[in-house]
């Protein structure tokens, strides 16, 4: 299940190859490359944290922090692209297109990792009473 995990960072591994094929502006390729993996890294840590949050019994906090993660993610990724798109448009259309394969093979590897390893409260015994 790990790799389905990281499927996002296959795809931008695979990607490079292709951008360089295509002989596309490597600076759409860095940037968008570079933020996702820098958001990644928030958003994992952000996960990190929110499951303390849940051990501590603070589900709004650990609600309010994956939320602001992923609309903080959004955000940075959505911006990078702006930039990029404004100093060279070519260099910003490869950006979208990366981005957009980033964000469709993130939330395939999300999709599948929880379809695939089930429901945990299910897996432990703890199926909730309708």
């Amino acid at each position: 299940m790990s790799f389905l995990r990281w499927f996002d960072i296959a795809v931008l591994v695979a990607a490079l190859p292709v951008f360089i094929a295509l002989d596309a502006p490597l600076v759409g390729y860095a940037v968008c490359g570079g933020v996702w993996i820098a958001t990644r890294l928030i958003h994992t840590l952000a996960e990190r944290r929110a499951k303390r949050s849940l051990a501590a019994g603070n589900r709004r906090g650990a609600m309010g922090l994956m939320a602001g993660a992923g609309l903080g993610r959004v955000w940075l990724i959505t911006l990078a692209v702006l930039v990029v798109g404004l100093s060279d448009r070519e260099a910003g259309l490869s950006a979208a297109l990366l981005a957009a394969a980033l964000v469709t093979s993130y939330l395939i590897g999300q999709a599948l990792c929880r379809l695939l390893e089930g429901d945990e409260s299910e897996a432990e015994g703890g199926a909730v009473a309708r």
